[in-house]
């Protein structure tokens, strides 16, 4: 799976928090897992950003948000001439605030981290 990620935030390349979570996510699913990460300020680059939210501001524009249903369906009803599709649901999951890993927790995961030869900085 590849995952292409600003440098913001939880997301961070340097998140160690991040890499851990993502690391149980491929280890659940059988996967390797790929994480190319955007230089800060260059968010300008990710491609989704720039066909999937700047479209979804237009279902959005002028609706009053009274509700998550209203939103969803606002959001799933995105479309565009070249095939652009969104759906959307809502995410109910509890995230705790406030996690924290262990010394040896960030040592485990930084070992399985494999940075490629081309700025893997």
């Amino acid at each position: 799976m590849l995952i292409t990620a600003d440098s913001g935030g939880a997301n961070s390349a340097d998140s160690h928090l991040f890499k851990y979570d993502l690391a149980a996510f491929a280890d659940e699913a059988g996967m390797t897992v790929t994480v190319l990460h955007f230089p800060p300020g260059t968010s300008k680059w990710n491609k989704v950003e720039h066909r999937l939210f700047s479209r979804i501001t237009h279902s959005l524009r002028g609706r009053p948000l009274t509700s998550y249903d209203v939103l969803l369906r606002s959001i799933s009803a995105t479309r565009t001439g070249t095939g652009l599709t969104v759906s959307a649901v809502l995410d109910d999951n509890d995230y705790p605030t406030g996690r924290t890993l262990t010394k040896d927790e960030r040592t485990a995961i930084l070992d399985r981290v494999e940075r490629d030869d081309f700025h893997g900085e």
